[in-house]
């Protein structure tokens, strides 16, 4: 390493010797591994991104009080995208090229996932996603610690089908995730018998809020004789007004049940949820799941935030999850250096809060429990159903034409996001 030697840096090194045992230098930026943190703090997002922000401070701060990584404190660098999907693009590039993080936390809707990729593949560096998706991906330089579809969506559709339900209405707001996934579960009814006129399709901007109209005709949809459900795809702060409109028009999980991808602990938190008992939600975690594990989190989750209301959710046992995999990756790899933390995160196992341990799978998804829970009075929700063990990721549907003889394996030598099993080429189908 090359230094200028001054008269000031002179009389620096001086003070240092006379005073070292009293006051600590600040810290060098390469004395520190940044961290990324790129959730929304503002915007229609905020209501879900936000909390997954603390959490991620919390875990770098106990990082910290570990003793850091590689002998090197983690600084956290927070950015608010503001529920823009051009500007995650823009803070990425931000993050990556001038804050010089090791890796990103971060995105919530696909849209933004989607908007940040090349970014994340020009500059080479690592994204945690923490998030349930439609699939339909795998990127070398992304890790995917939220459900795919045969994870969460494909589960809730089965749960829903055993309990009698022969109309569906796939309601979700107006983006590739609701898009996409409802293309995968519109083929899936179709494969089980259900017609197509026992299936409504319906979008709604982000921030949609004058329900009246569309839930009156969701309870039009559910009078013909058939028990009808709810699959919702619905988004950020638009599910308040949803379900509040829900509770105006009377309509009660018993006569028309909706199970959501989208909605947990912390988007209940801000609304009356009485009128809402016996509704569904698929996740792969809830707070009121009963482990050593989710009871010390609940309570560190508590303490950090000095509030005993704070509630927990799925993504953010994702970032948990993600972060411990990430450090742990760290260390066997011995740097911070993107390629080769890419390949060891592979096949690194974390404990998770539902008891049992979450694998890095050479797809670039983890292995997770499905879990289906009703919403309670008090905003918690009550397990109703549950995986006997832990699901593998489908990153590619079997049920979409383009898609079920695709895989994808990060390992060398195949290194391939979208491998043909039919045609033994990398690069999906036809090429």
């Amino acid at each position: 390493m090359h230094f200028k030697f001054n008269r000031r840096a002179a009389l620096g090194l001086a003070l240092g010797a006379t005073f070292g045992g009293l006051v600590a230098a600040p810290a060098r930026a390469e004395d520190t591994i940044k961290v990324g943190i790129l959730h929304s703090l503002s915007g229609t997002m905020a209501i879900s991104e936000t909390t997954l922000k603390d959490v991620m401070l919390m875990l770098i701060d106990e990082q910290n009080q570990k003793g850091g990584l590689l002998g090197k404190k983690l600084e956290a660098v927070v950015v608010d995208p503001a529920s823009n999907w051009p500007l995650f693009a823009e803070k990425a590039r931000e993050l990556i090229g001038k804050d010089k993080v090791a890796a990103v936390f971060g995105c919530w809707t696909s849209v933004s996932r989607k908007s940040v990729l090349p970014v994340f593949k020009e500059l080479d560096s690592v994204l945690f996603y923490p998030v349930q998706y439609e699939g339909e991906e795998s990127e070398r330089n992304v890790f995917y610690t939220g459900a795919a579809p045969n994870q969460q969506a494909i589960p809730a559709v089965d749960y829903l089908m055993a309990d009698g339900v022969k109309r569906w209405v796939l309601e979700g707001t107006d983006y590739v995730y609701p898009r996409t996934t409802n293309k995968i579960l519109e083929a899936y009814l179709k494969s089980k018998g259900v017609a197509d006129v026992d299936i409504s399709i319906n979008y709604t901007p982000f921030g949609f809020s004058d329900w009246q109209t569309r839930v009156a005709a969701i309870k039009k949809f559910g009078s013909e004789g058939k028990k009808t459900a709810v699959v919702s795809t619905i988004n950020g702060d638009a599910n308040i007004p949803f379900y509040k409109e829900l509770g105006n028009q009377g309509v009660k999980a018993t006569d028309i049940p909706v199970i959501a991808f989208s909605v947990g602990e912390e988007e209940l938190a801000g609304i009356d949820t009485k009128p809402l008992v016996g509704h569904l939600a698929a996740w792969n975690y809830f707070q009121s799941i009963e482990t050593p594990e989710n009871k010390a989190f609940i309570e560190k989750w508590k303490a950090y935030t000095k509030n005993p209301k704070r509630v927990t959710n799925d993504p953010m046992e994702a970032h948990v999850i993600g972060f411990a995999m990430w450090v742990k990756a760290v260390e066997k790899a011995n740097t911070t250096e993107p390629d080769k933390v890419i390949d060891a995160l592979i096949g690194i196992s974390v404990p998770n809060l539902t008891g049992g341990y979450s694998t890095m799978m050479p797809n670039h998804h983890i292995t997770k429990p499905v879990f289906i829970g009703e919403v309670q009075a008090d905003g918690q929700f009550a397990t109703v159903w549950q995986t006997p063990g832990l699901v593998v990721a489908n990153e590619w549907s079997p049920y979409l034409e383009g898609s079920r003889d695709l895989i994808a394996d990060w390992r060398k030598p195949l290194s391939c996001g979208n491998f043909n099993v039919k045609t033994g080429k990398c690069g999906g189908q036809g090429t």
